[in-house]
């Protein structure tokens, strides 16, 4: 079983940034490893995730703001989130699942999650 720790949420102005960490207790190599977001009032959504090779992959309202990456020799997602807006107001989880060939947008697909760590942002 697989755990990950989530950490970097916090408060901040609009149009400041954030960076977010995720490390996970086991040997990541071999997942696809994402990022996704519950804003208040909506269901959970992913918003970037990485490949097994480390290719980034982004959902529309984050492309061009947030950064995902990933250090496998330290079992760790990062997101860099910038020009960070009132509405990326939410909790934030990492999650991951086995690489068979895809990632994938469904949280449904992800046994494996964090505890989520809020983001907040004033404008």
């Amino acid at each position: 079983q697989v755990n990950l720790m989530e950490s970097g949420g916090g408060s901040v102005q609009s149009g400041g940034a954030l960076r977010l960490a995720c490390v996970a207790s086991g040997d990541t190599s071999n997942v696809c490893m994402g990022w996704f977001r519950q804003l208040p009032g909506k269901v959970r959504e992913g918003i970037a995730l990485s490949e097994s090779s480390g290719t980034p992959l982004y959902e529309g309202a984050v492309r061009g703001r947030f950064t995902i990456s990933r250090d496998n020799a330290k079992n760790t997602l990062y997101l860099e989130m910038n020009d960070l807006r009132p509405e990326d107001t939410g909790v934030y989880y990492c999650a991951t699942k086995i690489w068979r060939g895809y990632c994938s947008w469904l949280t449904r697909d992800f046994p494996t999650w964090g505890q989520g760590t809020q983001v907040t942002v004033s404008s």
